[in-house]
């Protein structure tokens, strides 16, 4: 593999910075509201690769790589410290060696090479080095564990590679619209049944709760002059479709009120946020989404109805069915399959709260902590490469 050392010290330098990485789903829960674990991901706090609560390691000075390998001089003193000891910036080079070689026979390192661009110059960095950040950040998983993650890797590097029949033989799900994709996920619907999901349950009992946050959040934009609806993609969502944003890429909002909503907040994160946005959606009256699907086939999309037209005049096709949202029920669906919405309502908008969500029914819990460190990494990477609007650009 041919990784440049700037590229090797940014990466390992990232991966340092989100080490102690934990997700909030796993492990931020309130025993109060949330007795149960997220559906199929079991109720344990700690999921894979989690840190233990109420335990802080020290931090070891000087242990970590990216300070052998930065080319920063030490001070005096360090100097003095290590006086006699000569520096070989050799030994530099021979650790990134050892580093790409130390996972080269994992399934994911097996997937890199298998990269049409693997060791030459077009070589992406940031894949070329993951590997051996997964085996060193996940040292417990087994190659078993790894294997739908191996394929999602060799598709993100040769897009040629096929698809799996029952998305290319599907004429509601477009195939060639496909840019993230794991494997072996086993049977697609275009709507799955909200019960088996523990997410959905704790929305819809708490929907009065979650309707009285919403109105606190539009009452606090009402007094502060903030508007805090805005258009999330570049696809036409002037189409009269616009999100108070909770989530982003499945992070908190810098700055947003919380306080106003902390149950809707706190039941958002009993799933593992994926990409795109977790918020409040509002269609405008007799305005919809026009036909259109989504590229990833690890998440899912739940929605709830807070304010729905009389007389079933809001809804919702997701490939071949069509459902009608009802104030405090959830639809789950899966949008690679091709979807459009519509508010028939003259006078009333259609309010849902909406999250996208790592597919707990399909994955593994520890495929969602890897590929949550991959999104994490590959978002800082970015951001450090310079890229704008990451969150449409990280996979």
């Amino acid at each position: 593999m041919m990784i440049t050392r700037s590229s090797a010290i940014l990466l390992i330098t990232l991966a340092s910075s989100i080490e102690s990485f934990s997700p909030e789903w796993s492990n931020q829960r309130n025993p109060a509201l949330f007795a149960k674990g997220f559906g199929g991901g079991g109720s344990s706090g700690g999921g894979f690769g989690a840190s233990k609560p109420g335990k802080k390691k020290k931090k070891q000075q000087g242990s970590r790589l990216v300070d052998t390998l930065n080319d920063k001089d030490k001070d005096s003193s360090a100097r003095k410290k290590k006086k006699g000891t000569t520096f070989n910036k050799n030994e530099q080079d021979q650790m990134l060696e050892e580093l790409a070689a130390s996972a080269s026979r994992t399934a994911i390192g097996q997937a890199v090479a298998s990269s049409p661009m693997a060791g030459s110059p077009d070589a992406d960095p940031f894949w070329e080095l993951m590997p051996s950040l997964i085996s060193s950040r996940f040292p417990n998983a087994r190659e078993d564990q790894l294997q739908r993650i191996a394929g999602f890797v060799r598709h993100t590097l040769d897009p040629n590679l096929p698809l799996e029949d029952d998305i290319v033989s599907n004429p509601h799900r477009p195939h060639q619209e496909i840019h993230a994709y794991m494997p072996g996920l086993g049977e697609a619907k275009p709507f799955h049944d909200p019960d088996q999901l523990e997410l959905c349950k704790l929305m819809s009992e708490n929907y009065e709760t979650i309707k009285k946050e919403y109105h606190a959040l539009l009452n606090d934009m009402e007094t502060s002059g903030n508007d805090r609806f805005q258009s999330v993609t570049s696809m036409n969502y002037e189409a009269g479709w616009k999100t108070v944003v909770l989530f982003y890429n499945g992070h908190r909002i810098p700055d947003f009120p919380y306080h106003l909503c902390p149950v809707t907040t706190k039941i958002l994160e009993t799933v593992p946020i994926a990409g795109r946005i977790a918020g409040f959606n509002r269609q405008k009256p007799l305005t919809g989404i026009p036909l259109h699907s989504d590229g990833n086939n690890m998440w899912l999309t739940c929605q709830m109805g807070i304010h729905v037209p009389e007389g079933e005049k809001a809804h919702i096709r997701v490939g071949p069915d069509t459902r009608h949202w009802k104030e405090g029920e959830c639809l789950l669906y899966d949008t690679t399959y091709e979807h459009e919405t519509m508010n028939a309502s003259s006078d009333e908008e259609r309010v849902v709260l909406h999250v996208d969500f790592f597919n707990t029914i399909a994955m593994t819990p520890v495929e969602i902590e890897i590929m949550q460190y991959i999104y994490s990494l590959r978002e800082e990477f970015m951001k450090a490469e310079g890229v704008a609007k990451v969150g449409a650009q990280v996979l």
